[in-house]
Protein backbone atom coordinates (compact mmCIF):
# COMPACT_ATOMS: atom_id res chain seq x y z
CA UNK A 1 0.00 0.00 0.00
CA UNK A 2 1.45 3.33 -0.97
CA UNK A 3 0.37 6.71 0.29
CA UNK A 4 0.38 9.70 -1.96
CA UNK A 5 1.64 12.96 -0.61
CA UNK A 6 0.50 16.29 -1.93
CA UNK A 7 3.14 18.66 -3.26
CA UNK A 8 2.64 21.17 -0.48
CA UNK A 9 3.52 18.70 2.31
CA UNK A 10 6.34 16.68 0.77
CA UNK A 11 9.33 16.62 3.05
CA UNK A 12 7.70 18.83 5.67
CA UNK A 13 7.02 17.67 9.19
CA UNK A 14 3.33 17.76 10.04
CA UNK A 15 3.59 18.33 13.75
CA UNK A 16 2.24 21.20 15.76
CA UNK A 17 3.50 22.07 19.22
CA UNK A 18 1.09 21.45 22.07
CA UNK A 19 0.56 24.75 23.83
CA UNK A 20 -2.22 23.71 26.20
CA UNK A 21 -3.80 20.50 27.40
CA UNK A 22 -7.51 19.92 26.87
CA UNK A 23 -9.42 20.38 30.09
CA UNK A 24 -12.23 18.12 31.15
CA UNK A 25 -15.46 19.74 32.09
CA UNK A 26 -16.83 18.42 35.33
CA UNK A 27 -20.18 19.35 36.67
CA UNK A 28 -20.84 18.94 40.33
CA UNK A 29 -24.43 18.61 41.42
CA UNK A 30 -25.10 19.36 45.02
CA UNK A 31 -28.17 17.79 46.48
CA UNK A 32 -29.94 18.45 49.70
CA UNK A 33 -29.66 15.51 52.06
CA UNK A 34 -32.69 14.80 54.22
CA UNK A 35 -33.95 12.36 56.79
CA UNK A 36 -36.79 9.89 56.54
CA UNK A 37 -40.08 11.75 56.90
CA UNK A 38 -41.10 9.38 59.71
CA UNK A 39 -39.02 7.53 62.26
CA UNK A 40 -38.49 3.78 62.22
CA UNK A 41 -40.82 3.30 65.20
CA UNK A 42 -43.65 5.56 63.96
CA UNK A 43 -45.58 2.53 62.74
CA UNK A 44 -48.89 3.63 64.24
CA UNK A 45 -48.94 6.82 62.15
CA UNK A 46 -50.53 4.82 59.32
CA UNK A 47 -52.60 1.96 60.72
CA UNK A 48 -53.34 0.12 57.43
CA UNK A 49 -49.62 0.05 56.62
CA UNK A 50 -48.83 -0.93 60.22
CA UNK A 51 -51.27 -3.85 60.16
CA UNK A 52 -50.01 -5.04 56.78
CA UNK A 53 -46.39 -4.80 57.96
CA UNK A 54 -47.20 -6.73 61.12
CA UNK A 55 -49.34 -9.54 59.72
CA UNK A 56 -48.27 -9.73 56.06
CA UNK A 57 -44.77 -8.25 55.74
CA UNK A 58 -43.99 -9.97 52.43
CA UNK A 59 -47.17 -8.60 50.87
CA UNK A 60 -46.17 -5.11 52.04
CA UNK A 61 -42.64 -5.65 50.70
CA UNK A 62 -44.03 -6.60 47.28
CA UNK A 63 -46.24 -3.52 47.26
CA UNK A 64 -43.27 -1.33 48.20
CA UNK A 65 -41.19 -2.81 45.38
CA UNK A 66 -44.02 -2.25 42.89
CA UNK A 67 -44.63 1.33 44.07
CA UNK A 68 -40.89 2.01 43.84
CA UNK A 69 -40.89 0.87 40.21
CA UNK A 70 -39.19 -2.48 40.69
CA UNK A 71 -40.44 -5.99 40.07
CA UNK A 72 -42.82 -7.08 42.81
CA UNK A 73 -40.70 -10.23 43.22
CA UNK A 74 -37.62 -8.22 44.26
CA UNK A 75 -38.17 -8.85 48.00
CA UNK A 76 -37.91 -12.59 47.38
CA UNK A 77 -34.41 -12.27 45.90
CA UNK A 78 -31.39 -12.48 48.22
CA UNK A 79 -30.57 -8.92 49.23
CA UNK A 80 -33.65 -7.60 47.45
CA UNK A 81 -35.08 -5.74 50.44
CA UNK A 82 -31.71 -4.24 51.25
CA UNK A 83 -31.36 -3.06 47.67
CA UNK A 84 -34.82 -1.49 47.76
CA UNK A 85 -34.14 0.38 50.98
CA UNK A 86 -30.72 1.57 49.83
CA UNK A 87 -32.15 2.53 46.44
CA UNK A 88 -34.88 4.51 48.14
CA UNK A 89 -32.32 6.35 50.23
CA UNK A 90 -30.27 7.13 47.15
CA UNK A 91 -33.21 8.28 45.03
CA UNK A 92 -34.62 10.56 47.70
CA UNK A 93 -31.22 11.65 49.10
CA UNK A 94 -31.98 10.33 52.58
CA UNK A 95 -29.11 10.24 55.05
CA UNK A 96 -27.98 6.82 56.16
CA UNK A 97 -25.74 3.94 55.24
CA UNK A 98 -25.90 0.39 53.98
CA UNK A 99 -25.10 -0.74 57.52
CA UNK A 100 -28.08 1.17 58.90
CA UNK A 101 -30.30 -0.32 56.22
CA UNK A 102 -29.07 -3.81 57.06
CA UNK A 103 -29.63 -3.31 60.80
CA UNK A 104 -33.15 -1.92 60.32
CA UNK A 105 -34.19 -4.77 58.02
CA UNK A 106 -32.51 -7.46 60.10
CA UNK A 107 -33.60 -6.46 63.60
CA UNK A 108 -36.89 -4.69 62.91
CA UNK A 109 -38.21 -5.85 59.55
CA UNK A 110 -41.88 -4.85 60.04
CA UNK A 111 -40.91 -1.36 61.25
CA UNK A 112 -38.46 -0.86 58.37
CA UNK A 113 -41.04 -1.97 55.81
CA UNK A 114 -43.65 0.35 57.31
CA UNK A 115 -41.19 3.25 57.23
CA UNK A 116 -40.42 2.57 53.56
CA UNK A 117 -44.13 2.36 52.69
CA UNK A 118 -44.87 5.62 54.52
CA UNK A 119 -41.96 7.33 52.76
CA UNK A 120 -43.25 6.27 49.35
CA UNK A 121 -46.76 7.50 50.23
CA UNK A 122 -45.39 10.89 51.26
CA UNK A 123 -43.07 11.24 48.23
CA UNK A 124 -45.64 10.22 45.62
Amino acid sequence: MQFEMHDNVKGKAMSYPVTSQPQSQSTCYQTQQSDWHTELTDCCNDMPVCLCGTFAPLCLACRIADDFGECCCAPYLPGGLHSLRTGMRERYHILGSVGNDWAALTFCLPCALCQMARELKIRQ
